[in-house]
Formats: structure tokens, sequence, C-alpha cells
């Protein structure tokens, strides 16, 4: 289960990555997790939701590649 990310053309360039409750996201997306009881968020510094992706290492991987600073948010 991956969503795309879009490019932030802004000057901040952190991530902020988290865990998702699979159980608090749209049915549409829930179907799409399949037996995963979490997925891990990717933000922006504006809390806009660039990605959403299964694994936590993914979401990190993937803002280094668009050239974010990922970081983990609590």
């Amino acid at each position: 289960m991956n969503t795309p990310i879009e490019l932030n053309t802004g000057g901040d360039r952190i991530a902020y990555v988290k865990t998702v409750e699979v159980a608090d996201l749209p049915q549409e997306v829930r179907e799409q997790a399949g037996d995963l009881d979490q997925l891990y968020a990717v933000h922006n510094s504006d809390g806009q939701q660039l990605a959403l992706v299964a694994d936590r290492k993914l979401a990190f991987v993937l803002a280094r590649e668009h050239d974010f600073s990922p970081v983990a948010v609590h």
C-alpha cells in the first residue's frame, strides 16, 4: 500500500514521518492496506500529507529521494 509523494517546491525540506493506525483511515485506504495495522505517513512542514506507505524504512527512503530531511514524529 503506497501512495505517491508530491514534491514540495518551497524552501523547508523537512519531512515528518509518523505512524497511522489503519483503523483511523477512510474505508478505501483500509481496503488497500490488507492485513496491516499501521501505515507510515510522510508530511511536509505545513502538515500536508505527501505519502502514505506500508514500511517505515520506505517512508524515510522516499523522503530522502525527494530531497527532504526526514524526522520521526512520536
